[in-house]
């Protein structure tokens, strides 16, 4: 029977809503959890789904060697790109994935008031416009505009041959589809109330270095009216990257 084989980084960055949207496809869920000594599979059976979900970490820590499964996840995705197996890259992922397809991935960067370069992180509660034409299947049932919940500071170039599929004012590629068989999502559709209150609380100062001192105290009082807002189009995103995948 086909799974779905999920790389999980940190406790708090889970699968989230993926898990009912896989089982009520009928795909049973195998969840690594990454570590030191808790490396990825070498390899997917024929059939398999590859979903790497979000983290702390980045591309720049190749190499460190409290990372060693970066570098192993990299391996194991351009096995995947190579021999067109279906994968999905959330946040993390989605660097991950664009840099084993050849692309850059590095700080996502602004120009400041005096137009000097500074970085720029998107945390929390915005949303992402869409910027395929015509509209990818991905995207079917929604509208230009998505509710979604964002929270990183590194960004990536598209890979050759990727579809650009959305983007936000601060941060251009936002989503993109390789083939037929590979998508990429900075953002994160998974997400529910839970999973963004532990984010804001466990990642404080990520917060506050993005938002200011009352960032996280901003989240959390957004938290239940923003992830009901986000929960329906984050399932039928999600739905239609799976069935896409599946298919």
């Amino acid at each position: 029977m086909r799974k779905a084989i999920v790389l999980q980084h940190l406790d708090r960055e889970s699968p989230g809503q993926l898990v009912p949207l896989l089982a009520e496809r009928g795909i049973p869920m195998e969840i690594h959890s990454l570590g030191v000594n808790c490396p990825p599979p070498a390899g997917l059976t024929d059939g398999d789904l590859l979903i790497v979900m979000g983290g702390s970490m980045g591309v720049s820590d190749l190499g460190d060697p409290r990372f060693p499964f970066l570098a192993q996840e990299v391996a194991l995705l351009k096995s995947v790109i190579d021999k067109g197996q279906p994968v999905l890259g959330i946040c993390l992922g989605a660097q991950l994935l664009a840099h084993a397809a050849g692309a850059r991935v590095y700080r996502n960067m602004g120009i400041d008031r005096q137009g000097k370069p500074v970085p720029v992180r998107e945390v929390g509660f915005g949303e992402i416009t869409r910027v395929d034409t015509p509209a990818d299947p991905i995207f079917q049932g929604l509208p230009n505009t998505i509710p979604v919940v964002h929270w990183h500071g590194d960004t990536f170039d598209l890979p050759l041959g990727a579809v650009h599929l959305a983007m936000t004012d601060r941060c251009r590629h936002q989503a993109f589809r390789l083939g037929p068989t590979a998508v990429g999502l900075q953002f994160h559709p998974e997400v529910d109330a839970e999973m963004i209150r532990s984010w804001a609380i466990e990642d404080a100062e990520f917060v506050i270095a993005a938002i200011g001192p009352g960032g996280p105290d901003k989240i959390l009082a957004q938290c239940e009216a923003g992830a009901k807002q986000l929960l329906l189009p984050g399932r039928r995103l999600l739905g239609n990257i799976l069935d896409h995948l599946l298919g």
